[in-house]
Parts: structure tokens; C-alpha cells; sequence
């Protein structure tokens, strides 16, 4: 799917979305990303839902986000509330939907100028 959000200058904006790819600023991706309002984007370093742990949530927290919306991959899944505990206690929004509803989601978000950060898991098909 392509995603044609207004871009505002300077701001990260998610392009495509397909199953295995990700496409942030018409760059494509196949990995799992990081994607933060502005700057650089990230590697997240997580190849399944079931290897994330607390220092994958951990490390969102560098970037100061006031909301992180994370994408569960092709499917709605909830990571455990320990594992991103340490974004509930620095009062950072957390909500979770699958990958593509992420996307879209994030594009909304960062048009409206919020300090928005989408973790976005993205799982080599099986």
C-alpha cells in the first residue's frame, strides 16, 4: 500500500507499506525500524515478536517521544506491559496495532507536529 501524507520539512514520513517492507521517506526498508518524528532512522535489531524484551523498549526512551505507537507485524499482538514498563514510567504514550495500521497512524501523528516515535516490527516471511 502507498501511503501519500503532506510532508512537513524535516519530518520522517512513512511512504509504503507491503508485507517484508517498510518504505520511510520513498527509502525502502526490510528490517525492523525504528522511525522517530525527526532524524536519523533506526535499526531495531528484533527479527520476531517473541525476541522482543525490555532493552528493545528501552532504547526508544534516547529519543524522548511524548508517544510510541509500535507495529506488532502482520498481526494485532500485545508485547507484555514489563517489557516496555520503562516507557510508563517516564509518562510516554504507548499503543500498539499491526505494522500497517502503525504506519498510518505514525504519518497522522507526525503531520499534526507530535514527538512521535513508530517501532515497527518487521518479520522475514516464514
Amino acid at each position: 500500500m502507498k501511503l501519500q501524507p503532506d510532508r512537513a520539512e524535516g519530518v520522517n514520513v512513512i511512504t509504503a507499506f507491503e508485507a517484508g517492507r517498510v518504505g520511510v521517506n520513498a527509502r525502502p526498508y526490510h528490517r525492523s525500524l525504528i522511525v522517530p518524528w525527526q532524524g536519523a532512522i533506526l535499526d531495531w535489531n528484533c527479527e520476531r515478536f517473541s525476541a522482543l524484551d525490555a532493552a528493545h523498549f528501552e532504547r526508544l526512551l534516547e529519543l524522548a517521544p511524548e508517544l510510541v505507537i509500535f507495529g506488532s507485524g502482520a498481526s494485532l499482538r500485545f508485547p507484555a506491559a514489563s517489557l516496555w514498563r520503562s516507557l510508563i514510567a517516564r509518562h510516554i504514550g504507548f499503543e500498539t496495532m499491526d505494522t500497517a495500521a502503525a504506519c498510518r497512524t505514525y504519518n497522522v501523528l507526525a503531520a499534526e507536529g507530535r514527538i512521535v516515535v513508530a517501532a515497527l516490527l518487521i518479520e522475514p516471511p516464514a
